[in-house]
């Protein structure tokens, strides 16, 4: 049997669920996760955390309780376990937001999940990302939103930009200069195509009168 997607939820600031995410096969909820996901009107598969964002919840869905000296984060835990379990298309909603090494450590997440082979979608209330390796994305036009490319690996070659207001062609991309920051459409869609390192392709939410 082919999985599908597998959804995390992650203890970042509360977001909305997705129309699109709503057809996850197996939802994990990370510590306060769980909180997020009664919000949102989901039933987890499992829940795992050690509990210091939220009260350890008393149901009948699988609960594990980690140590909090412990090296992988919870996040890091559900990670594992969807991989384990055979996905290889992962969301991580509520992602972003809060503290900022958690925001960092979801992101570097991310990066593990695609050099295993992953297809991996990171959500937040006003940050939309992707990262992948030897594709081409093509993102629909987004009004009101930007469109900016990270390495997330040490470098990122064979970086092309089409249908955006910033284009490229067959550029090198560091992890350790913001070349391609703000951007936005200009035309449809967009596509945007790496040949090697990890790519991470960052949606965000404009402020009212911000442009681009």
């Amino acid at each position: 049997m082919k999985l599908d997607l597998c959804l995390i939820i992650s203890g970042g600031e509360y977001c909305e669920l997705p129309d699109e995410l709503r057809r996850a096969d197996y939802v994990i909820a990370c510590d306060r996760g769980w909180q997020y996901a009664a919000q949102m009107g989901l039933r987890p598969d499992w829940i795992v955390g050690d509990f210091d964002s939220a009260p350890q919840p008393e149901t009948e869905i699988p609960v594990t309780r980690v140590p909090t000296r412990k090296d992988d984060t919870d996040t890091m835990l559900a990670v594992r376990r969807a991989f384990e379990l055979g996905y290889r298309e992962i969301a991580i909603l509520c992602a972003f937001g809060g503290r900022l090494d958690h925001t960092l450590a979801n992101l570097q997440t991310a990066a593990w999940l695609v050099s295993r082979g992953a297809k991996v979608r990171l959500v937040g209330a006003d940050t939309d990302a992707l990262a992948f390796t030897q594709e081409t994305l093509r993102l629909p036009r987004r009004e009101g939103w930007s469109l900016s490319v990270f390495s997330l690996s040490d470098a990122c070659t064979g970086v092309t930009i089409r249908g955006a207001k910033y284009e490229c062609e067959n550029e090198t991309l560091s992890n350790r200069f913001p070349l391609g920051i703000s951007n936005v459409w200009a035309s449809d869609a967009a596509e945007i195509s790496v040949q090697s390192g990890i790519l991470l392709v960052l949606q965000s939410r404009l402020s009212p009168g911000e442009h681009i």
